[in-house]
């Protein structure tokens, strides 16, 4: 059953688990990552999952966070 609030189906179909079987979620990756990193991730995590016809717009939205990051670090 699809829960499109605490696990959503984009989030959840990633790799499983090697040790428990289950699915992998986005959020127990990029929880750990700064906010731009995590959501560059999250972005190719999600690339073309949510609608049809959005992979290189979501691949955009991750380089995207991608160079934010890159912008602050070399400050």
């Amino acid at each position: 059953q699809n829960d499109d609030v605490n696990h959503p189906s984009h989030d959840t179909d990633g790799p499983v688990c090697p040790h428990c079987g289950k699915p992998i979620e986005c959020i127990t990756i990029t929880e750990r990552m700064s906010f731009t990193i995590g959501n560059a991730v999250k972005y190719l995590w999600r690339a073309g999952k949510k609608k049809e016809n959005t992979y290189v717009k979501d691949l955009k939205k991750a380089a995207w966070y991608v160079n934010r990051e890159i912008e602050r670090e070399s400050k």
